[in-house]
């Protein structure tokens, strides 16, 4: 697609895409759509995320909902799933969320959701590009049915009251010491709040965004910084969101890392006990091989989508599975969520604690294999097509054949190729990579 890659539209802010120009006819286009399905004015509600941009970009977004004939609710900062859940509990029409999740600042995109908090399918946003590159005088409403626009104060308030029908009344975590890491980011209000609530000892960090610190050395993609802050506070649990709180990595007592396919497995057992869990997990390509086969030595089916939560969650809808998830720490909880929420998953993980019991056995369920990513940054996307890269790919996969697997495919939100290799044998797996990455370079 033109726009939209494996997650929304992303990209560097006053860039090709990313800018205000842009942002009125993605709302334009996407309120046409919508408006055009019942011929009436209908409702989109926009939360974001903490980056400087958001304040530059809502505007215009907004503008071009309203020019639709759409009328607007804006949220400010909420996480991606409140949003996602504030879409269908409102009845609203669109979901909309301002945010380039786990990137740095300079870089920002969007998130759509439908009325039933699912992300839009491929098919939807492709009539959407289209109508993106029509003529947008075709797209504007008449004077009289231009959409309204109202700020709502209420999002996170109304977030949290969703999320505690979804976790027992008697729940308290008075014993239960945690760090948290909100990464500067969309969850900095709503996941302190919560975990507050519920009698937390809370140690937070990450929770003062200035516009330009988020996912800055702290987040899911920097847990080194949760790991020391839960071996100085000595805490129970830790736990790391990432910019628009849809990820979540943790660490142990012991300060251990724990990633997404480490919670997935902790939970599918849990639930598989508890006898909750519908068909089986969906995991991704990325998923660790040793994933896979304590899935099989527990006689639970398991899945691989492509890479993107939005592919995960597809294949659980059409195999009715009500787990799956990524490495990253991107988890869907189908029984609780239509889309990854790194508070829910904590609360899960949470309730099983409070019944005294440490954050290192409840997450040593496997073996992870050794594996080795590489994130190599691009100009020419069209680099994976090219005989020398193929040659390499080739012999790489040919020298570890028998003895692990390797994986090379483009970012769907980043221009980067990733290349991630698994085996025991890591002499054999950093000669492979190296191999790849040489030719890439």
């Amino acid at each position: 697609m033109k726009y939209f890659g494996t997650d929304g539209i992303r990209g560097q802010v006053n860039s090709k895409n990313i800018n205000g120009d842009m942002f009125f006819k993605f709302g334009l286009a996407t309120g046409k759509y919508f408006t055009n399905l019942k011929k009436k004015k209908q409702t989109a509600i926009i939360a974001k995320d903490t980056r400087l941009s958001g304040y530059a970009l809502e505007p215009a977004l907004v503008s071009g909902l309203a020019s639709a004939g759409m009328h607007v609710y804006t949220l400010g900062p909420l996480p991606t799933n409140g949003l996602a859940m504030l879409t269908k509990s409102m009845n609203a029409n669109l979901g909309i969320m301002i945010t380039a999740s786990h990137n740095l600042f300079y870089d920002n995109g969007l998130k759509l959701f439908g009325p039933d908090g699912l992300k839009l399918s491929d098919k939807i946003q492709k009539k959407i590009e289209h109508l993106i590159d029509s003529n947008v005088q075709h797209h504007l409403s008449k004077p009289k049915l231009l959409g309204r626009v109202k700020r709502l104060e209420t999002g996170t308030d109304e977030y949290i009251k969703i999320l505690k029908k979804k976790i027992p009344k008697n729940l308290r975590l008075k014993n239960i010491k945690i760090v948290l890491d909100c990464a500067n980011g969309a969850g900095y209000k709503s996941a302190p709040n919560l975990l507050r609530q519920l009698g937390a000892k809370l140690t937070i960090i990450g929770n003062k965004p200035n516009g330009f610190n988020i996912n800055k050395n702290c987040g899911s993609t920097y847990p080194n910084k949760l790991q020391k802050f839960v071996r100085k506070y000595k805490a129970d649990l830790g736990i790391s969101l990432d910019g628009d709180a849809d990820r979540i990595i943790m660490c142990d007592e012991n300060g251990s890392i724990i990633d997404g396919d480490q919670i997935i497995a902790a939970l599918a057992l849990l639930w598989k006990k508890k006898r909750i869990l519908k068909g089986g997990v969906v995991g991704t390509l990325m998923s660790n091989y040793g994933l896979e086969k304590f899935f099989k030595s527990k006689k639970i089916k398991f899945i691989r989508a492509n890479v993107g939560d939005r592919y995960v969650k597809e294949i659980m809808q059409k195999k009715k599975f009500n787990l799956g998830g990524e490495q990253s720490g991107h988890i869907i909880l189908g029984k609780f969520a239509t889309t990854g929420d790194g508070l829910l998953v904590a609360l899960e993980v949470i309730q099983a604690l409070s019944k005294k019991l440490k954050a290192s056995k409840f997450f040593n369920v496997f073996e992870k294999i050794p594996q080795i990513l590489e994130n190599i940054r691009i100009k020419d996307n069209r680099i994976l097509m090219k005989s020398s890269v193929k040659k390499s790919i080739k012999i790489a996969n040919r020298l570890i054949k028998g003895e692990g697997r390797i994986l090379v495919r483009k970012s769907g939100t980043e221009p980067k190729i990733r290349i991630m290799g698994e085996s025991k044998n890591k002499v054999l797996l950093k000669k492979c990579i190296n191999i790849i990455s040489k030719t890439i370079k």
